[in-house]
């Protein structure tokens, strides 16, 4: 690997590399390890020779309570805090220890958001549907007992991309049978169906969405808030940080996404506060790759979205305790996520040719 930086650069990348942790699963081979280790460095490289030619723009290295941030034009990610442990604590006085370099995260979503803006745009109609094929796992526990997860199984979801309100929303396939997908029907009342929207997001729906980073985390602010007061969310339970983050993954999870959309999520997920890198992650099908994690204080569990070192392709997510809690021991994965496949048909239970998914997050 070259080395064409010098001075605060280079110390600045030398402690990216030590602050890398040990792997949190024990089955990858220290090789493998190293390799991951080896990709994101060369991404940090990479950005560091892209960079040289212009002036950079210095940011203070601070770390803050998320809670005292506004999502908009804030960029505090770290290293520190991946795999095994957390990040610095912010002492009583708002100023704790020194945070570490925010580039590790900011420059790999950066490299991201670059191979999701290549892909090709799709053309989807209202009266297709968005087919996801995935492997997940679910805790089949008690309520606020400790977690009992299943092995991963396979699931299929069709999504209507009708942009007028829907009832039947779409359709599951899981364990053999199928499910449909209705919203919007209380008890004794007329029913009444969900426009595309946050919580019915269509091909069409997201590609309105703005592109503009900081914009784009306005619209979602807006989006989650209106969703909270419908829903009577308390305030305790509300995390302006964390709940953009959560909403962004879910939203990468079972979509088909607009390549400029995709990209404008992960640059957007660089300036949410928290947000870190983890080397070594694994999905549920086994696939080891590149994360990008955030702990939730609130609940003692750290979720990952899983990209693939070599492409960039979004593999899945995991999440597990931080924290001993009701739910297990610091450690215990409590979900497993894996996307297999993702297409536009035109029928539920329609199946995507073979060789004709799209992969474009």
């Amino acid at each position: 690997m070259n080395d064409r930086t010098s001075g605060p650069e280079r110390a600045e990348r030398e402690e990216l590399a030590r602050l890398l942790p040990a792997p949190a699963e024990r089955d990858l081979p220290p090789g493998r390890h190293l390799h991951h280790k080896d990709t994101l460095m060369r991404l940090i490289d990479q950005d560091g020779d892209r960079t040289a030619t212009r002036p950079r723009l210095l940011r203070p290295a601070v770390l803050l309570p998320a809670a005292g941030l506004a999502l908009g034009g804030v960029l505090l990610t770290t290293l520190a805090a991946t795999g095994q442990g957390s990040a610095p604590a912010p002492s009583a006085t708002g100023k704790g220890p020194r945070a570490t370099t925010p580039r590790g995260a900011a420059v790999l979503l950066d490299r991201i958001a670059s191979v999701a803006a290549k892909k090709d745009e799709q053309k989807v109609t209202d009266d297709q549907f968005v087919y996801v094929r995935t492997l997940q796992t679910e805790n089949d526990g008690t309520f606020g007992g400790p977690v009992k997860l299943t092995k991963p199984r396979e699931r299929e979801v069709w999504m209507s991309q009708q942009a007028a309100p829907v009832i039947d929303v779409g359709l599951i396939h899981e364990d053999g049978s199928y499910y449909p997908i209705e919203v919007g029907v209380p008890d004794g009342e007329p029913a009444v169906g969900y426009p595309a929207g946050l919580s019915r997001p269509t091909y069409t729906w997201l590609a309105s969405l703005p592109t503009d980073p900081d914009a784009l985390l306005r619209r979602l602010t807006t989006e989650i808030t209106r969703d909270q007061d419908q829903r009577d969310t308390p305030a305790e339970d509300r995390d302006q940080a964390q709940d953009t983050f959560d909403t962004i993954g879910e939203l990468l999870r079972e979509t088909v996404m607009p390549p400029k959309t995709a990209a404008a999520f992960y640059k957007a997920a660089a300036k949410i506060p928290g947000v870190t890198v983890d080397p070594d992650a694994v999905d549920a099908a086994g696939r080891h790759g590149l994360g990008v994690a955030r702990d939730n204080t609130r609940t003692g569990d750290r979720t990952t979205w899983i990209f693939n070192s070599t492409t960039l392709d979004y593999l899945g997510e995991r999440s597990y305790l931080i924290r001993d809690t009701s739910m297990g021991k610091k450690g215990t994965l409590i979900n497993k996520s894996a996307v297999l496949e993702r297409a536009v048909v035109n029928a539920l239970r329609e199946k995507p040719a073979t060789g004709k998914s799209s992969t474009t997050t």
